[in-house]
């Protein structure tokens, strides 16, 4: 591992290593003990023996791995000391997904804080990020350059309300990644008024149903395979981002293709996967929310992961803040 300030935190091969606590975080492979920052499948991965995290992030575990989600699992609270070993451990909010928490991890007086995935932005999804004072902050960076700066996601959703007003012979399929992004929009639409049904492919109803039944306003939502074709004009479609150009999408009439994503500020990206209707909304924050939550964790140490390290790294270091790259293998940022 790259050379950091704290000598009791390690990288082995499932992952980040802490030695005093005897435990892991996210890690890639199954292992004896993992704290869980939240519920995506490259953070949240089945069959470690004990885990620890927020309740909505072991339920959505069981949702999608069932038995296999773990052998014991613990749930620990905001404002709750878990202690392991000589190892305090608190959660705060993160912001990403519902269910999404940083690890402030205290070992000795030394305070590292483990951020996860996380954004700056409000989310009436998920609970909003906690900015938390720390000697080490390990941060993600997935949009970690200048050219990265989100629009307000509300006026990217008028954008498809627009398009639904001003295109009602078609029918809208719209890519969004299965967990936090699918019922993010959903509630964002609602928000701003849209009131129709809104029909989902199978792959996202189970976890949609999940938001709901915890009280997370989706509105009325429906499975798309209850539909013909000719009844969806006019209605729109929610998909993984997969299923956009596969054979289940050749029988919708009309069809205009979106897709929910922070990569669609990239136009290469558009053309390549032949977008019409592309959605700058992310889950993680941009260059600017990285910075102002650096400056606001205050350390005097940051270390990068998964995303775009080097160029983070490089102005973090002008700025006086002892950083480098972590170069963790194993978090995929595609469907972000």
């Amino acid at each position: 591992m790259t050379k950091t300030k704290i000598n009791w935190l390690i990288k082995k091969k499932g992952g980040l290593y802490c030695m005093p606590g005897d435990f892991f975080i996210d890690p890639i492979f199954p292992v004896k003990r993992a704290l869980i920052t939240h519920a995506h499948t490259d953070h949240a991965r089945p069959n470690n023996k004990v885990i620890l995290s927020s309740k909505e992030t072991i339920e959505l575990m069981k949702l999608r791995y069932g038995q296999n989600y773990c052998s014991q699992s613990q749930i620990i609270k905001c404002n709750e000391v878990v202690k392991i070993n000589n190892v305090k451990i608190r959660i705060y909010p993160a912001g990403h997904i519902l269910g999404s928490v940083q690890f402030l991890i205290e070992y000795k007086g030394y305070r590292l804080l483990i951020s996860g995935d996380y954004k700056r932005s409000i989310d009436l999804t998920c609970s909003q990020y906690e900015p938390v004072k720390c000697d080490t902050f390990i941060t993600e960076a997935t949009f970690g350059l200048p050219i990265f700066n989100h629009p307000n996601d509300k006026d990217e959703v008028k954008k498809l309300i627009d398009s639904l007003n001003t295109n009602n012979h078609s029918t809208h399929l719209v890519g969004v990644y299965a967990l936090g992004k699918c019922q993010r929009l959903i509630s964002l639409l609602r928000n701003l008024g849209y009131e129709k049904t809104i029909y989902l492919h199978g792959a996202l109803m189970k976890i949609s149903e999940y938001y709901s039944k915890i009280g997370i306003n989706l509105g009325k939502i429906e499975k798309v395979s209850e539909k013909s074709p000719s009844q969806l004009i006019n209605s729109l479609v929610l998909c993984p981002p997969s299923s956009l150009n596969d054979k289940w999408s050749q029988k919708f009439l009309n069809k205009i293709k979106g897709y929910v994503s922070g990569w669609m500020k990239i136009k290469q990206r558009i053309k390549q996967k032949n977008i019409e209707l592309p959605l700058v909304i992310s889950d993680h924050s941009d260059w600017k929310d990285i910075l102002k939550t650096v400056e606001d964790v205050s350390p005097s140490e940051v270390l990068v992961t998964h995303g775009r390290e080097e160029a983070l790294v490089h102005y973090l270091n002008s700025k006086n803040y002892h950083s480098s790259a972590l170069n963790l293998i194993g978090f995929e940022d595609e469907n972000e």
